[in-house]
């Protein structure tokens, strides 16, 4: 799933937060979700708007990001 498909930024939506291609959620709410014990299926319940694959897509970008973080590419 490419990124456009996953989430954007629209200074006319939610102020140009990053919400979830589609819709106008925030994916902070989902981090938020976790944050506070919520499961992934509950998240998908509270925002019927977004789409499993996507969220799960989101998650799987953010830890790809964060293992990238910690270990930057070596120079060769």
């Amino acid at each position: 799933m490419k990124r456009e498909e996953i989430f954007h930024r629209d200074p006319d939506i939610q102020g140009g937060a990053p919400v979830f291609t589609g819709t106008r959620v925030p994916v902070d709410s989902l981090v938020q979700h976790l944050r506070h014990g919520k499961r992934l299926d509950e998240f998908i319940d509270d925002f019927p708007s977004v789409r499993r694959e996507q969220a799960e897509a989101f998650l799987q970008l953010a830890e790809e990001a964060a293992l990238a973080e910690d270990h930057p590419p070596r120079a060769a």
